[in-house]
């Protein structure tokens, strides 16, 4: 073991003198703290990699890596400070015990409470990038139920502030999604319900407003009151009666149907489709889990005219390898890099030249941009798969209305990969409309976290509740529409980098 620990310790201290976000890459997908290493790169001295060695020592999933990050949970710097409470979000598993070795678990009963203190408390903070971490923690921990009684009380009230009074939309939805979690327990469930329908009927705000939504559809469906309901319904925002169809499908209230039936006429293809499979579910059905064919009276969105993407030149591409292989840390994309001192920053792409790639399928082309400052692994993983023609005329084996369209595997059955897997690297980008997140394999306790290895999904509307599990790696740019016309039939032609 010593001797293990000697060779790691040099392979650290090589990469670090060439790239210190190197070293922090190699740890973090080893799901290893380095011994001291990633404790140092946070505390260099330097915002910007500090920040990112805060996120590695929470992806690592060990119950050691809450140490170092409660060492800095009161840092100078914005972004340090809420990638720190972020990475504390993540390590909510370990700490509640319940995922550690019989001798390791009395370890974190103390550790629980501070970093569960430290969460609640930085949804006070000033920075609006530390409180949408501190709101995605809060959410983790009580999914976890890692709160006290006295902790849950105290980040119910100040979530519940957030949501009402805060400046940013963003925060405001971001406080509605941590209520949907929070409201789970039995005490505050009421007092939840009530602030997410009072933020409906004053929030003016539409991204905000279906957040709302979501969060009493995922939540509180059975208990919301008609009147929010129908006002959901006729709402003029896409999502937000999105929402409230989901909302009446957990209700299976029969008597919501001639108020729904208007919908399945709505010329908005993701409303039409929704609308019908509402109804299904008022009237004892399921929801529909592959969509074969287009429902008979939906109207699928016109295909974008040709010059959207006529700028789009193909990159040569790389004569295929015989087989694949996952991706070394030498491989990464590290540019752009991380600095979420902001809400923006916090919750979107850093600043700087992201990769593209136009997926061409047999119902028209759809260009993603891709985030390796938040999945680097992710990123370099798919773009080598791609350059070497891997997903070159494959199905999409998976196509679930207002849901997801999921590709990614050469068998076309849904249980193929490249050979090997890849980590997760979870971050705080949302899964909204149009973004693209890896898939993972299912056991008894739902997804398996580094189980990621070709297959991938794009969402054609917010599925918030994959957020704690799944790698968003990218969004739709251009083609949005493409999603609307594609069956489980169709197939992609081939994915390519583009300028």
């Amino acid at each position: 073991m010593l001797t293990c620990l000697g060779m790691l310790a040099l392979v650290s201290a090589t990469a670090a003198a060439a790239n210190p976000y190197r070293t922090l890459e190699y740890w973090e997908l080893a799901r290893s703290t380095g011994g001291e290493s990633l404790a140092s790169l946070l505390s260099s001295g330097e915002p910007a990699l500090a920040a990112r060695a805060a996120l590695a020592l929470g992806r690592t999933g060990k119950l050691l890596a809450a140490d170092p990050l409660l060492q800095h949970t009161q840092a100078e710097d914005n972004a340090i400070r809420a990638m720190v409470v972020y990475g504390l979000g993540l390590l909510a598993r370990p700490l509640s015990g319940k995922t550690l070795q019989p001798m390791l678990a009395p370890l974190a009963a103390p550790r629980r409470m501070r970093a569960a203190n430290a969460v609640v408390g930085a949804l006070n903070d000033r920075a609006g990038g530390v409180r949408v971490a501190a709101l995605d923690a809060t959410a983790r921990f009580a999914y976890a139920h890692d709160f006290d009684r006295a902790q849950m009380e105290r980040a119910l009230a100040r979530t519940t502030s957030i949501l009402r009074d805060d400046e940013s939309p963003v925060l405001r939805g971001r406080a509605a999604y941590t209520l949907a979690y929070v409201g789970t327990e039995k005490s505050p469930h009421g007092r939840a319900l009530h602030a997410l329908e009072s933020a409906f009927t004053s929030e003016g705000d539409t991204g905000a407003r279906w957040h709302v939504m979501w969060a009493l559809a995922a939540s509180f469906a059975k208990d919301v009151s008609t009147r929010t309901l129908a006002a959901g319904l006729h709402d003029s925002s896409e999502l937000v009666q999105i929402q409230t169809l989901h909302a009446l499908e957990r209700r299976h209230d029969p008597s919501w149907a001639a108020r729904v039936m208007p919908l399945t006429h709505d010329a908005r293809w993701r409303v039409n489709e929704e609308a019908r499979e509402a109804l299904r579910m008022m009237r004892g059905g399921k929801h529909s889990e592959h969509l074969t064919a287009i429902p008979s009276g939906v109207i699928t969105p016109a295909p974008q005219p040709p010059e959207v993407t006529a700028d789009l030149s193909p990159l040569p591409r790389p004569r295929p390898a015989e087989k694949p292989a996952r991706p070394t840390v030498a491989d990464l994309i590290l540019q752009p890099s991380i600095y979420p001192e902001t809400v923006a920053a916090m919750t979107g792409p850093a600043a700087g030249p992201h990769p593209r790639v136009a997926i061409v399928t047999t119902k028209g082309t759809l260009v993603l941009e891709l985030f390796p400052e938040w999945a680097p692994q992710t990123v370099t993983n798919f773009l080598q798969l791609a350059n070497r023609g891997f997903y070159d005329g494959i199905r999409w084996f998976r196509v679930v209305p207002d849901f997801v369209a999921q590709s990614g595997d050469r068998t076309n059955r849904g249980n193929g990969d490249p050979g090997y897997r890849i980590g997760a690297e979870e971050n705080p980008l949302e899964q909204d409309a149009g973004v693209i997140s890896m898939g993972l394999d299912y056991g008894e306790n739902g997804p398996e976290r580094d189980s990621a290895g070709s297959q991938f999904y794009i969402t054609m509307s917010p599925q918030l509740h994959l957020d704690r599990d799944f790698t968003v790696f990218g969004r739709v740019e251009n083609g949005f529409d493409v999603l609307g016309r594609i069956v489980e039939s169709d197939r992609i032609i081939r994915i390519e980098e583009v300028k």
